[in-house]
């Protein structure tokens, strides 16, 4: 009688199985911190292009008015948030009063963007931009 040949195992052994999941978790690790980094800039453009585009307005008031009091309290102006539908991470208003011939806007961070290190964007009658609220370890140019 012949010797039967020897069975082969199939499938994964448990060595293998944790090499693999630990593969994973380590790609998942390095992944994650970049996609939310990725996510939370796509929210800061829709807040710097919020507020230009509530600039445009008030442009656009003053060009008629020659003032930039009475424009509605500024609601009527514009989108008084970012973005303009479903979950708010930033609101839109007028710092103090705006006078005549000057405003200061400024998108103050919510939600999910509270604790976001570039700090509330702010933007002048001037066009200056500049950081606000908040303790911003990015420089201006990394965050506008």
């Amino acid at each position: 009688m012949a010797a039967s040949p020897m069975k082969m195992n199939k499938g994964f052994s448990l060595i293998e199985l944790m090499i693999v999941v630990a593969i994973v978790g380590i790609l998942a690790a390095i992944a994650y911190p970049s996609y939310t980094e990725y996510v939370n800039r796509s929210k800061r453009a829709e807040a710097t292009a919020a507020l230009l585009e509530a600039a445009q307005a008030l442009e656009r008031y003053y060009s008629v008015n020659n003032t930039y009091l009475n424009a509605g309290a500024l609601a009527a102006v514009f989108v008084a948030r970012a973005p303009a539908s479903g979950v708010q991470n930033y609101a839109i208003a007028a710092q103090g009063n705006p006078a005549a011939t000057t405003y200061l806007l400024r998108a103050t961070r919510e939600g999910s963007m509270a604790a976001d290190a570039c700090g509330d964007f702010q933007l002048s009658h001037s066009g200056e931009r500049s950081l606000a609220a908040g303790t911003h370890t990015k420089a201006l140019d990394d965050c506008w």
